[in-house]
């Protein structure tokens, strides 16, 4: 005997209804599994993470609904993310702590919607479901360990494997020998994270165009990161020099110059907050200077959320009039000149406008306007 067809629809319909709330219940029991969050700066890493859990969810919804025969694909996300986590070093028992963490709030949440619909007594039915689910997980554990091993054994021999294990070592704290690295430390450094087909080559035409040392080190087929090494600083206006040929496909996380061993490690974790801005907005050049509070937010979700509760909700949905003024103000450089032009109204229409919103959201808006121009790039950054 199998749960009723109706049944089992109902109960898939309301986990579905929930899946944004079970998609954040896996990630924070993630992160309380391992503890350890240095893996999870890693920008490229996170957001694939994000991607993983929530391909799995579906993996799971869809699985559950099928016949004992279904063997539909294993979510190519998740194969990535275990390729992703072979290479950065993240331990091959973490990645299956986390799927079978995964595992065990699906069925929380399993059992939950059908006791709400009355469905505990039928005991034999939730365990053969609770047994589907089970067969899920083993394929994917086994699909998930294979590419896994396979990434390991490819990366063990590749020669730029060394390179890696010093660069990772000097990241956290250790220390590398210039000779060894085939880079000098004792310089002025530009933090560059490149991301795209042929990453590698935009990469190095950009540290030919500037005429500096560059340490390269991929991360994937389509990701490097990379330091720009030389005796000088560069100057503010970097974006300038970029070569006239950079790839349109390449997107380019870049920190700002830092000198010696401290400012390569500082110059690369702004290329890597930067990264989270890029990941979900792709372009040319995405400067750490630009998106400092945005790229805080995204990796802080109280915060983020925090952002769009107090300064957003309160204005209304994404297509009032309030929010559309307080876009153009900013796109124009905080002008309400410019931005009445940009609307197409007068200058007194977008002056009682933002007075409007300093009176819904309940402060100064001079007080908090870096924050609501945060909460804005979010929601943009937010949306399907």
């Amino acid at each position: 005997m199998t749960l009723p067809d109706a049944a089992t629809s109902a109960v898939i319909v309301r986990l579905y209804s929930r899946r944004a709330e079970l998609e954040r219940a896996i990630l924070s029991r993630v992160r309380e599994i391992v503890p350890d969050r240095s893996h999870l700066e890693d920008a490229e890493y996170a957001v694939g993470l994000r991607a993983a859990i929530g391909s799995i969810v579906e993996y799971a919804l869809v699985g559950a609904g099928q016949g004992e025969e279904w063997s539909g694909p294993i979510p190519s996300a998740a194969i990535a993310q275990a390729q992703l986590a072979a290479r950065i070093g993240i331990s091959l028992d973490t990645v299956l702590r986390r799927y079978i963490a995964g595992y065990a709030l699906v069925c929380d949440f399993v059992m939950e919607e059908a006791a709400r619909g009355g469905l505990l007594g039928q005991g034999d039915s939730l365990r053969r479901v609770q047994m589907r689910h089970a067969s899920l997980l083993d394929r994917l554990i086994v699909a998930v360990n294979d590419q896994y091993s396979r990434e390991v054994e490819r990366a063990g021999r590749s020669p730029e494997r060394r390179r890696v294990e010093l660069v990772l070592r000097l990241l956290a704290g250790g220390h590398a020998d210039s000779a060894e690295l085939g880079y000098e430390l004792d310089a002025w450094h530009l933090g560059v994270i490149a991301t795209g087909k042929n990453a590698r080559g935009a990469v190095r035409g950009l540290a030919s165009a500037l005429d500096r040392e560059l340490l390269p080190v991929s991360r994937g087929e389509d990701t490097v990161w990379g330091w720009l090494g030389g005796r000088r600083r560069l100057g503010s206006d970097i974006e300038r020099l970029l070569p006239a040929t950079w790839p349109a496909d390449v997107s380019l996380a870049m920190g700002e110059p830092g000198r010696g061993v401290k400012g390569w490690r500082l110059t690369h974790g702004q290329a890597k907050a930067a990264l989270r801005v890029v990941l979900r907005r792709p372009q040319s050049l995405t400067r750490y200077v630009d998106v400092a509070l945005l790229a805080a937010a995204l990796d802080d979700e109280i915060l983020a959320r925090s952002l769009l509760e107090i300064y957003l909700s309160p204005l209304g949905d994404r297509g009032s009039a309030l929010r559309a003024t307080l876009h153009a103000y900013f796109a124009a450089s905080r002008s309400t000149s410019s931005a009445a032009k940009s609307l197409g109204v007068v200058r007194q229409t977008v002056e009682n406008r933002l007075h409007a919103a300093e009176q819904v959201i309940g402060r100064p808006l001079h007080a908090c306007l870096s924050d609501i121009e945060v909460a804005l790039c979010l929601d943009e950054l937010n949306k399907p």
